[in-house]
């Protein structure tokens, strides 16, 4: 999903802005220091005169002037480090810092836009979509209890339906709170209502608030995107993007893989999608109503080898959760 004109101006003049920021705060430090010892400002004063000097004696020809330079900036510098100390400043008080050290807060990276750029540029197409609406519906704080059993035990969990969506809920907010060390991948199974979505949902919006860059969604809209970006020639540029930042985004979230029209086609780009992002230890997490036996039988053993092997399997049970709130609505 690509930015327009406005939105990409928006988000450089918000890095010219931190830029600026950047600057003043060092020149507060640097005028904090040079009022506590008045010596540092006196240093930096000599250290631009030698500079300054040195240039002009390379410029008239003197080719051992850098050399000198260099001894005598490296004791002055080291003076500098030994006030700083001794008053109590950490030795890269005076320097420059960055909101982001990897990109100095320019945006760009070695020549391509850096991991904070990503995030804001999600963050503006998140501004602009549904997710951002249907996110502050769906999360762990509005997530209810209401409408899940508490009397029988389910057969095989020794537990009742209400405990255990209470352990899966924790071990969802252990994942979204610890990413990526607490694991990358998920899968979501279950029949349709059970919540499937709206823990992913959950989760994105705890990813989205650390600003971990998330894309969500369906199966049906990711191959799509995969179609148009292997046959298509229109919108080449944006469907180029939006492909790459399906593989390089931080958190990847597939929604209700299976409804899809399924082929050739559509397995084989699965399988791409999920080994180049667990290859890249991005995360993914996948929702769908197939079980094991039946993502097999629709895709192919080595999508499932490869999700059974790098995926926590989240199974889901119970009835139709929206069934049940219909129902509730009417009594």
């Amino acid at each position: 999903m690509a930015l327009s004109n406005s939105q990409y101006n928006a988000v450089m003049r918000e890095y010219e802005q931190q830029q600026l920021a950047d600057r003043h705060d060092r020149e507060r430090r640097v005028a904090e220091v040079y009022r506590r010892i008045p010596q540092i400002e006196t240093l930096d004063q000599t250290i631009s005169t030698r500079a300054a000097a040195c240039a002009r004696r390379v410029l008239d020809g003197d080719t051992e002037a850098r050399g000198r330079l260099k001894a005598e900036l490296a004791d002055l510098r080291e003076q500098k480090q030994v006030l700083l100390k001794a008053a109590g400043y950490p030795a890269d008080y005076m320097e420059l810092r960055y909101r982001c050290p990897d990109c100095k807060d320019t945006g760009y990276r070695d020549g391509k836009r850096c991991h904070c750029f990503e995030r804001a540029r999600i963050q503006i197409l998140y501004a602009q979509s549904n997710i951002q609406e249907v996110l502050r519906r769906e999360n762990f704080d509005t997530f209810s209890y209401d409408y899940f059993d508490d009397r029988t035990v389910l057969p095989g969990l020794g537990m009742t339906e209400l405990a255990y969506m209470r352990l899966v809920v924790k071990r969802c907010r252990e994942f979204a709170d610890g990413y990526p060390e607490n694991g990358r991948n998920l899968l979501f199974t279950g029949s349709t209502g059970v919540g499937k979505t709206f823990l992913t949902n959950c989760i994105a919006r705890e990813l989205i608030d650390r600003y971990v860059s998330v894309i969500y969604l369906s199966s049906h809209d990711l191959f799509e995107i995969f179609s148009k970006y292997k046959f298509s020639r229109e919108a080449e540029e944006d469907v180029e993007e939006t492909y790459r930042h399906i593989l390089e985004c931080e958190m990847l979230i597939i929604d209700d893989l299976g409804t899809e029209v399924n082929n050739t086609f559509v397995s084989s780009q699965l399988f791409y999608c999920i080994n180049e992002r667990i290859n890249r230890e991005n995360g993914t997490i996948i929702s769908t109503n197939l079980s094991m036996d039946m993502l097999r039988d629709t895709y192919s053993d080595r999508v499932t080898s490869r999700i059974m092997s790098q995926y926590t399997t989240i199974p889901l049970c119970g009835g139709d959760i929206r069934m049940k709130k219909r129902q509730k609505s009417r009594d």
